[in-house]
């Protein structure tokens, strides 16, 4: 299975970036609910955190929307404002 991971790796103390993965992330639409249609990246924070606390679903589509929560959370919107 092909986790969505955007570190591929490490070289000296900080991990290197697949940069299509982020842009992959930053063109993915939300496949079904209420929020269909909408980038994940642009899904309102407190329907992110919903689903942190409901549980993730399986596969490439949960570990980018855990990917979008941690980016939320921590503040990191603006890693995708020009794209």
């Amino acid at each position: 299975m092909d986790k969505f991971n955007p570190a591929i790796g490490t070289e000296g103390p900080y991990p290197l970036f697949d940069h299509s993965k982020l842009l992959e992330l930053a063109a993915t639409k939300m496949p079904f609910g209420k929020f269909q249609g909408r980038r994940l990246v642009d899904l309102p924070e407190h329907y992110v955190v919903w689903f942190a606390g409901q549980g993730f679903p399986p596969g490439k589509l949960g570990d980018m929307l855990r990917t979008v929560y941690e980016i939320k959370v921590n503040g990191l919107e603006y890693l995708f404002e020009k794209l």
